[in-house]
């Protein structure tokens, strides 16, 4: 067992009690949480250091067990305003089936049927019912922390990251393959990394780009 998975459950465990008990949306009440209320009461009930809650709460929101959301509000100022923006974390509905053992509202696995293991190729099992050839797993965690990134921006319009995320989910989809098609590679690369850049997530899209390219 990967030791980092005991404080996982311990964090994820917090943001679902965090939900159950939850009489609002956001704040103190609330299941979504600022981050130095986590790194806080992380420390307070479980002993965990600030640098053990950012590294596995960064995999938890890669893997979307964790939704990370950035909100963006004015603050008015003497003599004009100024933007700022809070960034909230709360379990997600992945996170939620993961502690309480599945739900039928879940969506149905899209492999339903399909004996995964007499393909002949190594895949690996997603916790959202998904496959990813395991030669391309890196580039899907990478792919999933872009898409992270895309739907708690605040510069892109809603039609803008519906868009992009489905062009991310189609990608995805190739990564079972054997050998993805590079005719369906390159056209959906080519509109979520220039959506991407418009965003101002060129790093995201870098680390993104150094898995994909040899694939084109």
């Amino acid at each position: 067992m990967n030791p980092n998975d005991v404080v996982r459950k311990q964090i994820l465990q917090y943001f679902y009690d965090r939900n159950s008990g939850a009489t609002s949306q956001r704040g103190k009440k609330g299941a979504a949480m600022k981050i130095s209320d986590v790194k806080r009461e992380l420390k307070a009930g479980y002993g965990l250091t600030q640098q053990t809650v950012i590294s596995n709460l960064t995999y938890l929101i890669d893997r979307g067990w964790v939704k990370k959301e950035e909100v963006q509000k004015t603050i008015i100022v003497k003599g004009g305003t100024i933007p700022s923006t809070v960034t909230w974390y709360e379990i997600s509905a992945l996170g939620i089936d993961k502690i309480e053992g599945g739900s039928e509202f879940e969506p149905e696995d899209p492999y339903k049927g399909i004996n995964i293991t007499a393909t002949g190729t190594n895949v690996v099992t997603l916790g959202d019912g998904n496959v990813v050839n395991a030669r391309f797993s890196p580039l899907r965690e990478q792919l999933d922390g872009l898409k992270s990134q895309i739907t708690s921006s605040s510069t892109l319009g809603e039609k803008e990251k519906l868009d992009v995320v489905a062009d991310i989910e189609s990608l995805k989809d190739q990564l079972a393959k054997e050998s993805p098609d590079k005719t369906i590679l390159g056209p959906l690369w080519q509109s979520i990394d220039r959506v991407a850049k418009l965003a101002g997530m060129v790093e995201a899209a870098q680390k993104v780009w150094q898995f994909i390219r040899p694939l084109l």
